[in-house]
């Protein structure tokens, strides 16, 4: 092989691992709040495809219970759960789209409004993921099902 070819395979394995890197690095959990019916989650690293973003629900929700009190059930046993990205960190209340902290000391309280995902189960034990593509219930036999589209 010419050294030419050399480089270009080199670089393909360069961008491949950097691409592997991306899709399987681990979503990192930075803090969570409680609101009065909502559990806010603020994450960094999230998967991109929404079926990456369910399964790390799925894989991770014993460790959220023990460790952060999330999912905060009522009384009926709903619950909200919601995936904020924090990839720009707390900021100032902008005074128009902000999500802001009563937990927290202003000013640097508030993150931007980006859910991820919304994790909802109602009073009668049906869990619904909200995410990019449209909604998706878990049944009772776990399957999971997309049940509308935006």
């Amino acid at each position: 092989m010419s050294k030419k070819h050399n480089k270009i395979i080199i670089l393909l394995a360069v961008i491949a691992g950097f691409l592997l890197w991306l899709f399987f690095r681990p979503m990192k959990i930075i803090a969570v709040h409680h609101m009065e019916y909502y559990s806010i989650i603020l994450v960094e690293d999230y998967p991109f495809t929404d079926k990456g973003k369910i399964e790390w629900w799925l894989k991770n929700k014993s460790m959220l219970k023990a460790k952060y009190a999330v999912p905060h059930p009522e009384a009926d046993g709903s619950y909200n759960v919601i995936l904020w990205d924090f990839d720009e960190g707390y900021k100032e209340d902008d005074g128009y789209d902000s999500l802001c902290f009563d937990d927290m000391k202003p000013p640097l309280n508030c993150v931007d409004k980006n859910a991820l995902m919304t994790i909802s189960r109602d009073k009668y034990s049906v869990t619904d993921f909200t995410v990019d593509d449209g909604v998706y219930v878990l049944k009772k036999n776990g399957l999971i099902v997309k049940t509308k589209s935006d």
